[in-house]
């Protein structure tokens, strides 16, 4: 019965602190600003990238 205690503790404390690294996320609004940081890597791939104009 201990070590079933101990597993669901280690996962509520997991849990918690996956909330807590979320609501900081989206607080701070982390997600958009990585995006907004990645763009100019991303355009660069996109636009190589070879493309069939028919239409």
């Amino acid at each position: 019965m201990a070590i079933f205690l101990k597993v669901l503790l280690i996962l509520a404390i997991i849990f918690v602190v996956l909330f807590v690294l979320s609501l900081i996320v989206y607080f701070f609004n982390l997600d958009m600003k990585l995006t907004s940081a990645l763009q100019p890597l991303l355009m660069k791939v996109y636009d190589k990238r070879k493309r069939d104009r028919k239409v």
